[in-house]
């Protein structure tokens, strides 16, 4: 099985985003999978700024783009702000993707991007379920030589989705999102094979 990496686009303590990301993990490790759930509020990344960066990249920038690197499959659960993704996930893949001047692993800004397989999922108390995300969320993530899996899940009226132990209510829900995982790590294992 594939490392598969989880994380949501919010650092909020309440989020649906990483509710799901939380619910996407377990499945995916009861499927068999080693799973790392990341936690991006375990990083002190900074708001991209080129003369920041010019004074040389915040280590737990790289240490960032090294859990990239490390992980083949990926599933990101992303939050819609103003019908687009967050600010901290686009802050996140800016920071992870820059290159590191005169460094020979990461002056390829794409190194911790190329080749991965991204599954996408959101959750929203809409009824689109964060639909408008992902659809800003996939050319980016293209345009950094991610493969996309073609199944994707918007989960809609989140706020009634979760039990109290943050498991998936809805037996329907619970089947798309391991459609997403699974189409992850197959597509994963082919290409990394």
């Amino acid at each position: 099985m594939s490392k598969l990496l989880v994380f949501a686009g919010s650092t909020r303590q309440h989020s649906f985003n990483r509710r799901l990301a939380h619910a996407a993990a377990g499945m995916a490790r009861d499927a068999g999978a080693e799973v790392t759930l990341l936690e991006l509020s375990d990083f002190d990344i900074p708001l991209y700024n080129a003369d920041l960066e010019a004074r040389g990249t915040p280590a737990d920038v790289l240490r960032l783009k090294q859990v990239l690197f490390d992980h083949p499959a990926w599933i990101i659960c992303s939050p819609e702000y103003n019908g687009s993704y967050t600010a901290l996930l686009k802050n996140t893949i800016d920071w992870a993707s820059s290159p590191v001047k005169g460094d020979p692993v990461w002056q390829d800004g794409t190194r911790s991007f190329r080749s991965k397989v991204v599954g996408m999922l959101s959750a929203s108390p809409g009824a689109l379920g964060g639909l408008r995300s992902q659809s800003h969320l996939a050319p980016l993530l293209i345009n950094l030589e991610c493969w996309l899996a073609p199944k994707a899940f918007a989960l809609g009226q989140a706020g009634s989705a979760f039990d109290d132990n943050g498991a998936l209510v809805q037996d329907a829900h619970r089947e798309r999102v391991h459609g997403v995982i699974e189409q992850v790590l197959w597509a994963s294992g082919r290409l990394q094979g």
